[in-house]
């Protein structure tokens, strides 16, 4: 955009990125003033099985913005995805206007936990599952530690707890398929402090600014980015 003349400050054209702004007082692009952004917002929605991740997909197949498109407020902002949740998984995911945010939950340093329930085909025992808190490889693929607890064995099928805080691709499909476990269905309980609860499918709701800016201790200015859990301000 600056190499392309459209950002002025105090009506000079900028020549260069690396330049300094005290302040957004005087700077506009295609010559409308740059407002302050948008305050963070973050909303829970209960995605559905069968929709994707995604803005759009090359074979036609809907995604979480067909269903968002009437479940979201007049007037609601763009909203990202925190993370996400594949075809077939179902449950709580989060959408945020906030890429800083969005970032600091998505970060593995971070160790933001996500909670799952799980229901997969075959026996399975505590002990076995104790066993994911070392972690494993997959694959050439290391897999940290996984809490896991067996909620109740019906016969041939096992309803499974699971918290983990990597979110790898497929992860908890991979690991419960490692120990001859194939899901039947999985659905995402929990992201950090924030629960699907009794969320209708496909509805969303926002999550309030109180609870937001608990998410990571005190939500500082926008310029000095989110501050981390437990430590410092993230620049």
């Amino acid at each position: 955009m600056i190499a392309d003349g459209r950002v002025a400050l105090n009506g000079a054209k900028l020549e260069t990125p690396a330049t300094i702004l005290p302040s957004l007082r005087g700077v506009t692009v295609d010559g409308k003033p740059v407002g302050a952004p948008d305050r963070a917002r973050l909303f829970r929605f209960h995605k559905p099985s069968g929709l994707l991740t995604a803005e759009r997909d090359p074979k036609g197949r809907p995604t979480i913005y067909d269903a968002l498109r009437n479940a979201l407020p007049p007037g609601t902002p763009r909203m990202m995805p925190v993370g996400r949740l594949d075809l077939n998984t179902e449950g709580l995911l989060l959408l945020t206007n906030d890429g800083e945010l969005k970032r600091a939950m998505e970060l593995p340093a971070n160790a933001v936990p996500r909670t799952y329930r799980a229901r997969a085909f075959g026996t399975v025992s505590q002990a076995q599952l104790e066993d994911l808190m070392d972690g494993l490889t997959i694959d050439g693929v290391r897999y940290g530690a996984i809490d896991a607890k067996l909620d109740r064995q019906q016969r041939t099928n096992a309803w499974i707890d699971i918290a983990l805080a990597e979110g790898k691709n497929r992860e908890v499909r991979k690991v419960l398929a490692h120990l001859d476990l194939p899901v039947v269905r999985l659905i995402r309980v929990a992201f950090g402090p924030i629960y699907l609860g009794e969320l209708p499918r496909a509805e969303v709701e926002e999550v309030p600014s109180q609870a937001l800016e608990n998410l990571f201790g005190v939500r500082t200015p926008r310029k000095q980015g989110w501050a981390k859990p437990g430590g410092k301000r993230r620049r």
